[in-house]
């Protein structure tokens, strides 16, 4: 069965015209050239190649050969490519997830732009999905890598997890623009123990309904919980409604939403954790590729 090498020979040959020249071309003396081109013939049993001592001329066997040649040859450097391309993280698919609240963070745009920059054929499939429900797709091999809020909870899990700690994203207060402490520097949380908070069910965010719990605690005092929703970006709708206060990730003050306002918190419990999980037995290019984007992108937003 005939070889690359062979046909690369060959094709130099048909498209010099010339056993010197295509000698030249190939870097190598013109007796072995020789030789490969008829043991090509002979495997085809065909002749490719009618040639005397002056001239050098394809049959028509010869011409249908080169175009296959040209095209076997294409294929097998386009092959060589993407395994290359696959090897080093460029191509492929990556599954990746977030949660609503990390649509407000500057690390996920920041990371997909450049990710999308450096491997462009790779394709990304996105999913908004809770952090647990992205820790248990994670687990089962469903899902690469994930935009998560919180650390797994069962030990077994953490080991099996990997986390790339992005921020600790400070909390804020979100309270109506016309509440006595909007415009303040900062406040305590005990300051509003008995105000109504509106929050997301803890099954669907557990992460910042309890941090609101924790924090309130140390405050001494448990929150009232008037009412809730589904999203987090509804909460704000809420407390434009003067329904109550809610606790946000900073990032969400970009939302400028008429009648809310932002104050931080004074407590050092008062923060988000924002980390990109994956499988820690993930030997996959792609993901890699990713992780060592995500590293560029922390330093490009200055997290």
């Amino acid at each position: 069965m005939f070889d690359f090498r062979q046909l690369r020979y060959f094709i130099a040959v048909a498209e010099e015209l010339s056993f010197s020249r295509a000698a030249q071309r190939l870097h190598l003396s013109q007796p072995p050239l020789s030789q490969q081109i008829q043991a090509l013939e002979r495997d085809l049993g065909v002749r490719l190649l009618d040639r005397d001592k002056r001239n050098v001329a394809l049959t028509d066997p010869g011409r249908v050969f080169l175009e296959q040649a040209r095209q076997i040859l294409a294929k097998a450097d386009e092959a060589r490519t993407q395994v290359t391309e696959a090897a080093a993280g460029f191509s492929g698919q990556l599954r990746l997830a977030y949660t609503v609240s990390v649509t407000f963070h500057p690390a996920l745009p920041e990371t997909l732009l450049r990710y999308g920059q450096l491997a462009p054929n790779v394709r990304v499939r996105l999913s908004e999905m809770y952090t647990e429900s992205q820790f248990d797709a994670l687990l089962a091999s469903q899902l690469d890598v994930g935009f998560v809020r919180d650390e797994p909870k069962h030990e077994d899990d953490r080991q099996a997890l990997r986390l790339d700690l992005i921020d600790r994203e400070p909390l804020l207060l979100a309270l109506p623009s016309g509440h006595p402490l909007a415009g303040r520097s900062s406040v305590s949380l005990r300051e509003v123990s008995n105000e109504a908070f509106v929050v997301q069910p803890r099954e669907l965010a557990a992460t910042l309904y309890d941090r609101l719990v924790h924090i309130a605690i140390k405050a001494n005092f448990h929150p009232l919980i008037r009412v809730h929703a589904q999203q987090i970006n509804g909460l704000l709708v809420l407390v434009a409604a003067g329904m109550g206060l809610a606790l946000v990730p900073a990032s969400m003050s970009t939302v400028s939403l008429t009648g809310v306002s932002y104050v931080p918190l004074d407590d050092p419990d008062a923060y988000m954790l924002l980390a990109v999980a994956s499988r820690a037995d993930d030997t996959s290019p792609v993901v890699a590729k990713f992780l060592s984007t995500l590293t560029e992108s922390k330093r490009a937003v200055d997290l």
